[in-house]
């Protein structure tokens, strides 16, 4: 009896320690996984959607007072997107609520010594709308060259601040559009458009809105000839679609090359809508201009893409537009007439 019992005990112990080091596993490994979806979470800290509702307006208004306070040198600048994502802040971003008094009394502060700061510490989204801003129209502003001829047909580079984004449709090209953006499409599968239709006649010159690398160039059944470029800090996605049949791009263009705002990329025309290449498919004429937003890698090529509504950012670029001309008679190819150079490209 003792023996049969020494036997029994022992086995029990044996079972505890089987079962403490199963206990003792399963916490280490749920311990790991823990620490793995902590460092995951902490990688998906970025932002993951932007409604821009920045109107026209709100951004002439922001883009003027920054240009000015450029150039006026007073002792205070201003810089655009922080006057915006203040403003956005103070009308929950719905700029249809944007209120002249909320800049009047923002900039009362700043040309009193205020910091900006300071005057958005307790503003709980400013840090988002000011970043979603950022990523959006980072590039438009800033310093840049142009070439100028002078009266003896010289030609020099004058340096300027400013607008240094252009409309994606050449000088003296007409084209008309509306706010399109959402509206459903219904080829291969019901969707969205996600971008703003720009309508114009074929062989309208397509311009570069900012300078980039070309990271696609080619087919694609629902854009047709289509072009795809990356801003140089990564934010912005710029696409362009429905290019002319047989000629759509500018001579010589290729993915991975460099192009520079206000560059001639290609030509407006009806392509796409087909798995066959080089067909026109589309009813009207027109340029399928989209931007896409990139705050992290996983947002590409994926269902977390960030498409905004580029209507308004159109409306604004108005004002700048890159003239051509006919540069090449046996291609049939244009080219700007004037030449820009960015300090960040110079540097």
């Amino acid at each position: 009896m003792i023996i049969k019992s020494f036997r029994i005990e022992q086995k029990i112990i044996v079972i505890l320690i089987i079962i403490s080091i199963l206990i003792t596993s399963i916490i280490y490994f749920v311990s790991l996984a823990t620490d793995d979806e902590l460092s995951t979470e902490e990688k998906k800290d970025f932002i993951k959607w932007v409604d821009f509702n920045v109107t026209a307006t709100a951004m002439e208004v922001a883009y003027r007072l920054d240009v000015e306070s450029h150039q006026n040198d007073n002792g205070v600048t201003y810089n655009w997107i922080e006057l915006l994502a203040y403003l956005a802040c103070k009308n929950g971003g719905n700029f249809k609520n944007f209120k002249q008094e909320d800049l009047t009394n923002l900039l009362f502060c700043l040309e009193n010594g205020q910091k900006m700061e300071d005057l958005t510490k307790d503003l709980k989204y400013y840090a988002y709308y000011y970043e979603s801003y950022q990523a959006v129209l980072g590039g438009f502003v800033g310093n840049y060259s142009i070439e100028v001829t002078d009266a003896d047909g010289n030609k020099a580079f004058e340096p300027k601040y400013g607008l240094k984004a252009f409309l994606p449709i050449a000088k003296n090209y007409s084209f008309s559009h509306y706010d399109d953006f959402g509206n459903s499409r219904s080829y291969g599968f019901k969707r969205t458009h996600l971008g703003n239709d720009l309508i114009g006649s074929i062989g309208t010159p397509v311009i570069a809105v900012e300078s980039g690398t070309i990271e696609h160039l080619g087919w694609n059944q629902y854009g047709g000839w289509r072009i795809g470029i990356r801003s140089f800090d990564g934010k912005r996605y710029y696409y362009y679609a429905h290019l002319r049949k047989d000629h759509p791009y500018v001579n010589g263009l290729e993915e991975g090359m460099t192009v520079k705002a206000g560059d001639v990329i290609g030509y407006l025309g009806m392509t796409g809508y087909s798995i066959k290449e080089n067909v026109n498919n589309i009813n009207v004429p027109h340029l399928h201009f989209g931007m896409q937003l990139i705050f992290d890698e996983s947002q590409v090529d994926s269902p977390n893409e960030i498409w905004i509504d580029v209507y308004q950012i159109i409306e604004f670029l108005k004002k700048n537009r890159s003239e051509v001309y006919l540069s090449n008679k046996d291609t049939k190819d244009y080219s700007r007439k004037y030449d820009f150079m960015e300090d960040s490209l110079t540097e």
